[in-house]
């Protein structure tokens, strides 16, 4: 057995049973590893990561910090298709953001340092964030309902001209947070 550290365990089974998968970074494709796309329970070891209901990091989201999911409704899935994970890559506690209302990062810009339940709270007018650019060095979750509620999805530092480089179907953001617990 290797000293590898494996952050993260997905099994078929729910509460950690049945055939298990460990994975310490990015797994484009578990059924390349010769695991099936159905995961019951994941048990985070350390990080945080981003999973993908699709091979090749497509598809819905998931943000699983440290800690256990015994079932799949745990990490707000609506059934246990997985396909994909990697580590959400965050260097320090820095977090700046700004939203833009339009693509190609115009029209009203609002920026942000910190967790925000309800954006047009902040002064946006719209619910759509159609740009935005992530600086710093956190990783950050869009909602698309207040409150850190529904399809989420993962930015981490660099700049996303249009929704679609988030891989949203459509602009509608409605609250964000950042990611923190990444121990």
């Amino acid at each position: 057995m290797s000293n590898i550290l494996h952050p993260i365990c997905f099994y078929e089974g729910k509460c950690f049973t049945g055939r298990k998968l460990e994975i310490c970074g990015d797994c484009d494709n578990f059924q390349d590893r010769g695991f099936m796309n159905r995961v019951n329970s994941i048990r985070v070891e350390s990080g945080a990561f981003v999973c993908f209901d699709h091979p090749d990091f497509k598809g819905q989201q998931y943000m699983l910090e440290h800690g256990d999911y015994p079932e799949f409704q745990r990490w707000n899935a609506h059934n246990d298709h997985m396909g994909s994970c990697r580590p959400i890559r965050m260097h320090g506690e820095h977090y700046r953001m700004e939203l833009f209302e339009g693509a190609d990062f115009a029209d009203q810009c609002v920026e942000v340092c910190d967790d925000v339940p309800f954006l047009q709270g902040r002064g946006l007018t719209k619910n759509c964030i159609n740009s935005l650019k992530v600086y710093g060095d956190g990783a950050w979750v869009l909602y698309e309902e207040p409150n850190f509620r529904g399809r989420m999805y993962i930015v981490e530092r660099g700049d996303y001209s249009s929704h679609v480089e988030w891989q949203a179907q459509n602009p509608n953001i409605q609250s964000i947070r950042r990611v923190v617990n990444y121990f």
